[in-house]
């Protein structure tokens, strides 16, 4: 898909240069992977501690002597 975007060409050329890319498309590309990557993975951080656990659980219960 053909997209017209206005970039710093500066920006674009020094994260070109730091990724060793071939071309500001490859650049592009794995901005948007690894910002996807993050998205994600700030979701998934977000899911901590919203577990809900039963105050009456005990696992001592789960042991069985034989």
């Amino acid at each position: 898909m053909a997209t017209n975007l206005a970039i710093d060409d500066k920006l674009l050329e020094e994260a070109r240069i730091i990724g060793k890319h071939a071309t500001k498309k490859a650049v592009v590309n794995e901005a948007l992977a690894e910002y996807i990557l993050r998205r994600k993975q700030a979701d998934i951080i977000r899911l901590f501690h919203t577990v809900e656990y039963d105050q009456n659980y005990d696992h001592k219960d789960q042991r069985q002597k034989p």
